[in-house]
């Protein structure tokens, strides 16, 4: 059940990088010489960054049933040497540029802009045999975790997102997002699972190359997180002519009414489809897809289960919801939810924990015909470029450093509220560096006094009055 166990290589797809084209059989021989110098022991980690080299890596460890950790290649040292500390993988495979690691690892091979590192210790610990990849948490607050995904997880995903994209070897698909993102890599696994062409690259939306790129390969189809979108309707998307492109594909939180809305008329009139989808990384991400054809119609809906999922609402008394338009927790079921967390090496030889289970820790409700539409969060949660932040821990951490502060927010939107005005640009400063967000997401305000109850509480739902 390895999702690139039957990749097909003598098909006419290729994989576009950096000016060079590979053929799929070019990626067997090299992922037969990279084979060479890894054996299946213990974990790697892997710096990520959408490049074929990164790619050969990738799947060389997991054909070789070696687990896999993702890390995004702007991970600050002192973080990365945390992680090798309490995960202490076998592998490290990182770009050329990262070079600053101790002393106990040696250098096996170089490939092209990738150097592969073994740990010289040699430290074993047993590790489930069915664990394949390990993608950090989203918006983690400094003690990050991983969801712990196997071959079942991600070979159930990929065939389920194939099938209602109609994924096939004629599409070109164009990167958008980090491979270390889970919506990420699911656009790059589904398509070399169905044998189509990837073109890799590292530039963004607001850059001449990935136009030129777009055109230059005819590209199909591409992805966005909700600012992506933001971005593409203020560089005037409907202008653009894209006449390769037959469907557009948007997760990673919900896009507001008045974007989505654009978008929806926008790609009718350009003849492309334009896809809104729900998911989360313990999902493998996907849950749930809006057909295209039902946008207009349910135009803030996240649509129907994905092939061989199901969803479920629970009331407050633990009972299923029967009756449309009657809020829950959407609760999924599905092969593709994850076997658990991970904090440490000792995580790793825990098997399945969630039994094809999910709480998605989101309200939601179905309307007459089963479409499922979010309606709040249960726990504080907010998604900002598609990175889950956690409100609790944004305060916990701003607490901890002497800040007297409340987090409230949405999800285009941290709001914090401070007791001490004086304290205000320290903490606007310090959360836009620590966890990367724009100044124009954030918004810190003084407050006399934040409102709390007899015992203590901090009273959110004042909070929001204030706004």
């Amino acid at each position: 059940m390895n999702i690139f166990d039957k990749l097909e290589s003598k098909n006419s797809s290729k994989i576009f990088c950096s000016g060079v084209s590979y053929s799929y059989k070019d990626l067997a021989e090299d992922l037969d010489a990279f084979g060479k110098h890894i054996s299946n022991e213990s974990l790697a980690f892997i710096i990520c960054n959408n490049s074929y080299d990164f790619l050969v890596g990738y799947i060389s460890f997991i054909k070789k049933n070696i687990p896999v950790a993702f890390i995004n290649d702007n991970i600050h040292p002192s973080l990365l040497q945390k992680l090798i500390e309490r995960f202490k993988p076998s592998y490290l495979y990182a770009p050329s540029s990262i070079n600053d690691l101790a002393v106990n690892w040696k250098k096996i091979k170089n490939f092209k802009t990738f150097n592969l590192f073994k740990d010289k210790s040699e430290f074993h610990f047993p590790i489930h045999k069915d664990l394949c990849l390990m993608l950090m948490t989203s918006g983690s607050t400094g003690s990050p975790e991983f969801v712990r995904l196997s071959h079942k997880n991600l070979y159930s995903n990929t065939v389920s997102i194939c099938q209602y994209l109609n994924i096939n070897s004629t599409d070109i698909a164009i990167t958008t997002m980090p491979s270390s993102y889970s919506f990420g890599i699911s656009v790059i696994n589904s398509h070399l699972f169905r044998g189509a062409s990837l073109v890799l690259t590292q530039s963004s939306f607001m850059e001449k190359n990935f136009w030129d790129d777009i055109n230059k390969f005819n590209v199909t189809t591409f992805s966005g997180v909700p600012f992506s979108f933001q971005m593409l309707k203020k560089l005037n998307f409907q202008k653009i002519s894209i006449p390769s492109l037959n469907y557009i594909t948007q997760a990673g939180g919900k896009l507001d009414s008045p974007t989505l809305e654009y978008f929806s008329e926008i790609c009718s009139n350009k003849d492309i489809k334009f896809i809104v989808m729900y998911g989360q990384t313990e999902a493998s991400p996907r849950m749930s897809y809006l057909p295209p054809e039902k946008l207009s119609s349910k135009i803030n809906s996240i649509g129907i289960p994905i092939p061989g999922g199901r969803f479920e609402l629970i009331d407050k008394s633990e009972e299923v919801v029967k009756k449309s338009f009657t809020e829950g927790e959407l609760v999924f079921y599905g092969d593709n939810v994850c076997m658990g967390y991970a904090s440490s090496y000792r995580d790793l030889e825990l098997g399945d924990l969630n039994n094809g289970k999910l709480y998605t820790g989101d309200l939601a409700e179905f309307d007459n015909d089963n479409y499922f539409y979010i309606t709040g969060r249960i726990k504080r949660f907010i998604k900002i470029y598609g990175n889950r932040i956690s409100l609790d821990s944004v305060e916990i951490k701003l607490n901890s450093l002497g800040f007297e502060c409340a987090c409230i927010g949405s999800d285009d939107k941290l709001i914090i509220f401070s007791e001490i005005e004086e304290d205000c640009q320290k903490i606007n400063k310090y959360v836009r560096e620590t966890f990367k967000l724009n100044q124009k997401n954030i918004i810190v305000k003084y407050l006399i006094k934040i409102p709390r109850n007899n015992s203590g509480k901090i009273q959110y739902p004042n909070l929001i009055n204030l706004i």
